[in-house]
């Protein structure tokens, strides 16, 4: 996944946001760049930055959506944050840098799932061997010939039948690993959180068995795993591989970024730590060298791709020197009502499949008539200008309310097919939509 040419990435974004073309192939050519420069000589790769990306525009227009799907695709760390939840360093709340601690944990379980895929069948055998012995303990040191003849016997049938699934309702005792204390979403500093971390290593090193616990051998085989995985895989290894990933590879979704921007026109700054967190923010998106639990990791070549609606705000609100950090920017269009009709229809998992199948668990077959989808993106875009434009949100809003009727008594309904027409969604909803307060209210 991590070679993509931009055009097979943007054809994915296809199945999942509609329109936004801009927005994707600035990402795609963000994306490919990376692994352009991964290709180059040492001497050209350590220069070549990633080009920051900012994306502008209303909520519900598919910025988030955008990086969900990336998300899905990437094979890299991947996160997706809130700028608004990070507050100036003094301030109580999260600090900054615990972004790259956060991608550093996403990179760490990455690496240790690839990595758990590679050894699957040194794992697999790990975990037969165990379960097997504990159904036919070893024989003894000085046991006879005969005796080690009939016990490989016994133990070739038993992996044939653990093979087969015959062992999985017999019950045996297991060692329940010991809970792993975690501290890094704490507010603790980081190098206090490594402090409390070790003391609670010895502490737990000096009890290292778990509980034993009578279960399944199918639930053994998911308790195993874990020993295995930490049996047979180098921690150390894995640590170092998850940083690389991180420092090459590592994307950072930073929605929300409007929120931290002070609007010049605002006479009170009700904030002050506002502009505190976009200068905190400054090292880390220019390139500054973070201590996590892996160790130490450099930002520099991490992509950060921020997103706000900027209703408030402008982006030139923003401090000069985090605008500079964003030299791309792409901004969003608003949604059409032809948009919001492709929306509703075009998606590999569009709204409309997602009701025909909530609904088909009731065995009831809900048909939309093309018509009543027209007219709901109509209404819904008549609703996105008397109210607040909220995007395609709006859709779930004007969906929920044409089928609560049907949702509420499909039970009753088995094995019957109701039919969607655009004169029942203009009966719902036609008067709701005129009614400016009212639409402001129900929609």
């Amino acid at each position: 996944m991590e070679n993509l040419t931009p055009k097979e990435i943007v054809s994915y974004l296809d199945q999942y946001v509609i329109g936004q073309d801009d927005a994707k192939r600035t990402i795609a050519v963000a994306l490919r760049n990376r692994y352009r420069r991964m290709q180059l000589p040492p001497e050209i790769q350590d220069d070549v930055i990633p080009k920051n990306i900012l994306m502008i525009g209303s909520t519900g227009v598919g910025k988030t959506e955008i990086a969900r799907r990336l998300a899905n695709m990437m094979s890299v760390p991947f996160i997706k944050i809130e700028a608004s939840k990070y507050t100036e360093v003094g301030f109580v709340g999260r600090d900054v840098e615990s972004m790259i601690r956060d991608l550093a944990a996403v990179s760490l379980k990455l690496v240790r799932e690839s990595e758990n895929e590679k050894n699957a069948e040194k794992i697999e055998a790990y975990i037969e061997n165990k379960i097997i012995e504990k159904l036919l303990p070893p024989l003894p040191a000085g046991a006879s010939e005969q005796k080690k003849i009939d016990y490989e016997a016994s133990f070739a049938r038993m992996q044939a039948k653990f093979e087969k699934g015959d062992l999985d309702h017999l019950k045996i005792k297991v060692e329940m690993p010991l809970p792993g204390l975690d501290f890094e979403g704490s507010g603790l500093p980081p190098q206090m959180a490594n402090v409390q971390e070790s003391i609670s290593k010895v502490l737990g090193g000096l009890n290292k068995k778990g509980k034993e616990k009578e279960v399944t051998v199918k639930e053994a085989k998911r308790i195993l795993a874990e020993e295995a995985s930490a049996e047979l895989l180098d921690d150390e290894q894995l640590k170092e591989l998850a940083i690389e990933k991180v420092e090459k590879g590592g994307i950072i979704f930073l929605d929300e970024i409007d929120k931290i921007a002070v609007a010049s026109n605002s006479q009170s700054r009700q904030d002050p730590s506002k502009e505190g967190v976009q200068r905190d923010l400054l090292p880390i998106v220019e390139g500054s060298t973070v201590h996590t639990k892996l160790g130490m990791i450099n930002t520099d070549h991490i992509l950060f791709i921020a997103a706000g609606a900027f209703h408030l705000s402008k982006p030139s609100d923003l401090i000069p020197e985090l605008q500079g950090r964003f030299p791309l920017r792409v901004e969003l269009d608003s949604l059409t009502e032809e948009v919001l009709y492709r929306i509703l229809t075009e998606p590999k998992n569009s709204l409309v499949k997602q009701y025909e199948a909530l609904m088909q668990v009731e065995e009831l077959k809900l048909v939309f008539e093309e018509e009543s989808l027209k007219e709901v993106a109509h209404l819904s875009s008549l609703a996105n200008e008397k109210a607040e434009d909220i995007g395609a949100r709006r859709l779930h809003t004007v969906m929920e309310k044409i089928l609560e009727e049907i949702s509420f008594s499909a039970d009753e309904h088995k094995g019957e097919s109701y039919i969607i027409t655009r004169e029942m969604v203009k009966e719902k909803l036609g008067k709701v939509v005129e009614d400016e307060d009212t639409t402001r209210y129900i929609l």
